[in-house]
């Protein structure tokens, strides 16, 4: 059988069409409704010559249609590629230029600032709703794009098929049962996580309840609303919703991971859903989830990120690098062929994430490879930071690296050399001057430093000495302000 994303839907739909397939504030589709507004923007799509392979371009603040628009692409063939809301124009302008899609379509509150984009009512307007054929479909073909940033700032496609898409969703079928009466998905649909864990809430037959962001108010009152029993939240997210005073008894599945996870949050978790079980999963949007620690292995085991998942191949390399293989793998990077030799080798992909891992199998993450910025689960690269912030007036010099942060897992920050008898910009300035940029890409503080360690031979900055530099020089708790000096 081939594993086609579509199918999900459908198969729902004809055994229980009037099932919550996902909620988003006060407004709820059922997988009946989906289906068939999923096959009239498919027949719509196919009316303007969108065959398999070409790319759909989807650019929307937080909405259901999100839903609709991936199940037509993937009936089709065509690959669905969500853009992030916070992208700016210029931002926006560049992935464009770089994915090419046959067709934009943007709610009418971004259609404005999208060039060439449609709305999806002037797609859709006169179409029918029967079924498109999908006979000539393989699930080795790709249905979705994430976007993601490489240490250039140039984005990054990673397709992925829908066979992979299907494999790394299906793993919690079998070990949730009945826990999942309806998954709360906190992540935006423009991340690989939120289709994730959308897609693993409908191969239990559950309903996805969204979000417009994931702010602890926001998140509780879909709780209220909405009464689901299963969720994946980072810790960020999680500190948010446990301040709120929200019943979380009805959780079954509470599980957390993207950065480091305090044995402190666990215990408050269990405190608070004393019926859930968490794990702690480790993965990327090129590989999906790598390692799980289970719940029973949390105590015994902490900071770890568990053991490798049984559908795929770990191991360390000789430089300490975690490397992963197996049928979850992305198809490579979107007209990247150079890029993608260069991430998966030999069918391993290099993390760029170093690790160790003991007798047992458990593996720790101790640090990375590669400069770019992990943030929140979002990738984020310094020099496009750095192009972006140009010259500052009253800087000698400038570099972007990213630091540890309990609970973002990185979080960027500005090196800055001033100019003799000049101050340092504050924050505030600084992103007073990255308006165009989303802002997870913004500094969360500022350094002063006397130097900026750079190559003899290239002048390139020597980001990984200078996070060195500042990590045994900073205070127990950095201020997000100028003033924090290493000398």
């Amino acid at each position: 059988m081939e594993r086609l994303i579509g199918n999900i839907v459908s198969g729902l739909a004809r055994v229980d069409p009037g099932r919550t397939a996902a909620t988003l504030d006060k407004r709820e589709m059922t997988f009946g409704e989906v289906d068939l507004a999923a096959n009239r923007l498919a027949t719509a799509l196919r009316r303007r010559k969108i065959v398999r392979g070409d790319l759909v371009a989807w650019w929307s603040n937080p909405s259901l249609e999100t839903v609709v628009v991936m199940i037509a692409c993937a009936r089709l063939g065509a690959v669905f590629a969500p853009l992030s809301p916070l992208l700016g124009d210029s931002e926006v302008g560049q992935a464009l230029d770089y994915i090419e899609p046959a067709v934009l379509i943007a709610d009418p509150n971004l259609v404005g600032r999208a060039g060439d984009g449609v709305t999806i009512e002037e797609v859709v307007h006169g179409a029918g709703t029967d079924p498109v054929d999908e006979s000539g479909l393989r699930d080795s073909d790709p249905h979705i794009l994430y976007l993601t940033s490489g240490s250039t700032g140039r984005p990054k496609g990673v397709l992925v098929s829908h066979r992979a898409s299907w494999m790394r969703s299906w793993r919690g079928v079998g070990g949730y049962g009945k826990a999942i009466d309806g998954f709360l998905v906190p992540f935006p649909l423009f991340h690989y996580a939120g289709w994730h864990f959308v897609l693993e809430g409908w191969l239990n037959g559950s309903g996805a309840h969204l979000v417009g962001r994931a702010s602890g108010a926001e998140i509780a009152s879909a709780i209220e609303r909405h009464r689901p029993t299963a969720t994946y939240c980072i810790p960020a997210v999680w500190e948010r919703l446990l301040a709120e005073p929200v019943d979380l008894g009805d959780f079954r599945i509470a599980d957390t991971g993207t950065s480091t996870v305090s044995a402190d949050l666990v215990a408050r978790m269990r405190e608070a859903m004393p019926k859930a079980r968490t794990t702690i999963s480790y993965g990327a949007s090129e590989a999906g989830q790598i390692c799980i620690l289970e719940d029973a292995e949390i105590e015994a085991h902490p900071g770890s990120v568990g053991r490798p998942l049984a559908q795929g191949r770990m191991r360390i390399a000789e430089d300490g690098e975690i490397l992963f293989s197996g049928p979850t793998l992305m198809d490579g990077y979107l007209n990247m062929p150079e890029e993608t030799a260069r991430a998966v080798d030999d069918g391993w992909y290099h993390t760029g994430d170093l690790g160790s891992q003991d007798d047992e199998g458990f593996v720790h993450i101790t640090g990375r490879i590669r400069e770019v910025i992990r943030s929140g689960g979002e990738t984020i690269s310094p020099s496009e930071i750095e192009g972006a912030l140009g010259s500052l007036p009253g800087v000698s010099e400038l570099a972007i690296i990213g630091v540890p942060d309990p609970t973002w897992g990185e979080v960027v920050c500005a090196v800055v050399v001033p100019a003799r008898g000049s101050d340092a910009p504050t924050v505030a300035d600084l992103r007073d001057r990255l308006g165009n940029l989303a802002p997870y890409k913004h500094p969360r503080s500022v350094v002063i430093a006397e130097e900026i360690p750079r190559t003899a031979a290239t002048g390139q900055v020597r980001r990984a000495a200078l996070r060195e530099e500042l990590l045994a020089a900073r205070p127990s708790r950095e201020g997000a302000s100028a003033g924090t000096r290493m000398t």
